[in-house]
């Protein structure tokens, strides 16, 4: 019998400016909107087909994460270049966070942070 629980459909995003947050990631990443309302929340489409909700924050102060900080750690973008990945965040001026490194199981990692101060990771496997 198949599971009735069939993977993750989206992950959640809540930001100080969800206008201006889901712009950079349309700009920046190719992410297209697909439904928004008047909060403003929106459900935003990646190249490959996989949902990212951004919506507005409650107003509470922002802890500064780290990779390993306990909870939800960073949201993981697949790229199938990882050189031109870098060069096209490096025109956006991204903050890295990390060098690049081995990823576990094989491939490419590199760690930066979104204008919210999200943990993003580009990962070439």
């Amino acid at each position: 019998m198949k599971s009735v629980f069939l993977g993750v459909d989206h992950p959640a995003i809540a930001a100080k400016d969800a206008d201006a947050l889901t712009k950079w990631y349309c700009d920046v990443l190719g992410y297209e909107v697909l439904a928004k309302n008047d909060q403003p929340t929106y459900i935003i489409k990646a190249p490959d087909g996989s949902f990212l909700e951004i919506m507005p924050d409650d107003g509470s102060p922002q802890t500064k994460r780290e990779v390993r900080t306990p909870g939800w750690s960073h949201l993981a973008l697949r790229v199938s270049d990882m050189d031109k990945a870098i060069a096209a965040l490096d025109k956006h001026h991204v903050s890295w966070i990390t060098d690049e490194f081995e990823a576990l199981g094989g491939g490419r990692i590199r760690n930066f942070t979104d204008p919210d101060g999200n943990l993003l990771q580009i990962l070439q496997r």
